[in-house]
């Protein structure tokens, strides 16, 4: 479900919060086989490493699934395609996301997630661009992202390359002040195929986001650094296709999405608990209830 656009629709439907600010959004269809499909490559993953962030890369699956499926125009076999668009996990923490959706996509063998985090792998605990192909960016320490967004940007408009830019934030990774001089540049130079999205799942690494350095009024917020601002159930598939089918939302204008979202979404017991950000030392029985609670 897509939520208000405070900044120009008058169309789009309100979709109400959990009282409980931390557990992200209620209303969201149930994870179809797909869904499911991508966070059992995930999970096999950590099998394989014993270790990894599990609720930050359960959260923006959907955001990823849509992109890769429906949205992005890249080619697996020309990962280097000059006219792709661009996709930067800049939350470099929730890679196992991004991994599973580019193994599932032929970017490399789905049969290599299971060496993530063991040598001699190249999937490592954060992305690596130059190492794993469809990774556009290095990602790891926060807050870069969408400034390596703005240079590819740039670079599309004066090459007058069709390519749009998509980066993907964490909500506690926007406590980053370079996250805002990006946002400053990005509106400056009037960056409309530059997409910023917000994988709003209220929790970060210690805890809660309202607690720890509250954003809200975060629409108003990207609203004020001068983008097209719209909110969306990050889990919804139908709401996550039709937003991102109509971008830019306005010409001349960068768009920030705000994706509600549910961190360790489609693990119940992980759900909007602040202990599954990372697990360093998965058990046998950790991963067999990981699995468990993806079962149809």
């Amino acid at each position: 479900m897509i939520l208000e656009n405070r900044s120009c629709s008058p169309m789009m439907v309100t979709l109400p919060l959990r009282d409980d600010p931390a557990l992200g959004v209620i209303g969201s269809p149930a994870l179809d086989e797909r869904s499911r499909y991508l966070r059992r490559l995930v999970i096999g993953a950590l099998e394989g490493g014993g270790r990894g962030h599990i609720g930050s890369s359960m959260s923006p699956i959907e955001i990823l699934r849509v992109l890769y499926d429906d949205i992005l125009n890249h080619n697996p076999k020309e990962p280097a395609w000059p006219e792709r668009d661009r996709l930067i996990l800049s939350k470099g923490h929730g890679c196992l996301a991004l991994y599973a959706l580019l193994a599932d996509h032929g970017y490399f063998p789905v049969d290599e997630l299971a060496g993530f985090c063991a040598q001699p792998s190249r999937l490592g605990g954060h992305p690596e661009y130059g190492k794993i192909p469809g990774v556009e960016a290095s990602t790891g320490a926060l807050g870069h992202g969408l400034s390596i967004g703005v240079g590819m940007a740039l670079a599309a408009r004066l090459q007058r390359r069709p390519s749009r830019v998509f980066v993907v934030m964490g909500d506690g990774e926007i406590n980053e002040g370079s996250v805002w001089e990006a946002a400053l540049a990005t509106a400056k130079h009037r960056l409309d195929r530059l997409v910023a999205v917000v994988d709003y799942n209220k929790l970060q690494s210690c805890g809660r986001v309202e607690e720890i350095l509250p954003l809200e009024p975060l629409v108003d917020k990207w609203r004020a650094f001068g983008f097209a601002t719209v909110e969306v159930d990050g889990h919804d598939i139908a709401a996550l296709r039709a937003l991102f089918s109509r971008l830019p939302l306005e010409e001349g204008r960068p768009t920030a999405v705000i994706a509600h979202t549910v961190k360790g979404k489609g693990i119940p017991f992980a759900e909007g608990v602040a202990e599954w950000h990372h697990k360093s030392k998965l058990s046998r029985a950790d991963i067999a209830a990981l699995y468990a609670a993806l079962a149809a």
